[in-house]
């Protein structure tokens, strides 16, 4: 599998599960290069009786910083250096689980855009129901029709790449299905993604997110956000509830069938869960760059990594530039 630059710095339990779950990953393939300091992470390396390859930065960017500022000024820290690593062909991604603002900053000018892109894109996949791309989830809080249209083309190949549809179906999401609907920027988007190379449908809402309507949902990062963030933790509420109100009943009938049942249940709760799919792609640039949660664990970082690599060796970029050009 490819070569992965790992922030190892970067994340809320960094950097202890951050290399446990470099080392998880490497187990199954993927070719893990850590990124940080080079003292810390070889003595967790010989804590876990492990050995994976350093590259050693000297800074780290934290949540609290600025990003624009940061990367400007800690030209020597982790998530950074990963970029650098990708920029210069020696890796064919990275992942960091550290500053979301730091991580598209440090790959938007480290690495660069592909040409054409307007804008980079968070692609993350919902997958309760159908999966379903849903992008911007989070880069760009305010965009143009223009952007939209060029996001549906990027989240169209994602569809391609990891969900296997040949020819995926897009929607832009909205307040209602006519095209009269939403703001002047969802009308002026809808009229360019009817002549844009996707299989545009029109408008979706969201109660439509896993139901089958589209494969891909593209919408601006902060709706986007408020979507993917709403849906995970009303999903994860709704399964706790169910767990409770199974578990108060005394009822031994009842008992016995929550056992039986049990299993199938907490196999969906983990569906649920950020943890199994690791992160969301930054599309758009130059390299596959996937970007954690900030409590990632091991599990997610391992899942990341998997993620990344595989993107790598499928050619998501080089479809993406294809997809943008033409």
């Amino acid at each position: 599998m490819a070569r992965i630059a790992l922030d190892a710095m970067g994340g809320d339990y960094a950097p202890h599960q951050i290399v446990l779950g470099g080392i998880d990953a490497t187990e199954s393939g993927v070719d893990v290069v850590l990124v940080g300091d080079e003292a810390i992470l070889t003595a967790v390396l010989d804590a876990a009786g492990a050995s994976l390859p350093i590259v050693h930065a000297a800074e780290v960017i934290n949540m609290g910083e600025d990003p624009a500022a940061a990367v400007r000024e800690k030209k020597d820290a982790s998530v950074i250096v990963c970029a650098r690593l990708v920029a210069d062909g020696e890796v064919a991604g990275m992942v960091s689980a550290g500053s979301t603002g730091a991580s598209m900053a440090a790959a938007a000018i480290g690495i660069g855009r592909i040409r054409g892109v307007g804008r980079p894109a968070i692609a993350a996949v919902y997958p309760i129901g159908i999966p379903t791309v849903v992008l911007d989830a989070g880069a760009n809080l305010e965009v143009s029709p223009e952007h939209l249209a060029q996001f549906a083309v990027m989240g169209s190949v994602m569809a391609q790449v990891y969900l296997g549809i040949e020819h995926p179906t897009v929607g832009l999401l909205n307040i209602g299905e006519e095209p009269s609907k939403g703001r002047d920027l969802e009308k002026a988007a809808h009229a360019l993604l009817a002549d844009a190379p996707v299989r545009f449908i029109g408008n979706v809402e969201g109660r439509d997110l896993g139901a089958g309507v589209a494969d891909v949902f593209v919408t601006d990062g902060f709706t986007g956000n408020v979507l993917i963030k709403a849906v995970e933790g009303v999903a994860r509420g709704v399964g706790t509830a169910v767990l409770e109100a199974l578990a108060s009943d005394d009822d031994e009938q009842v008992q016995a069938a929550v056992s039986a049942v049990l299993p199938k249940i907490m196999r969906l709760r983990e569906r649920f869960d950020p943890e199994a799919y690791g992160g969301a792609h930054l599309l758009g640039v130059k390299g596959t760059v996937v970007i954690g949660h900030g409590a990632s664990s091991r599990i997610a970082i391992a899942n990341a990594l998997r993620v990344a690599a595989d993107g790598a060796d499928r050619g998501l970029v080089a479809r993406i530039e294809a997809g943008i050009g033409g």
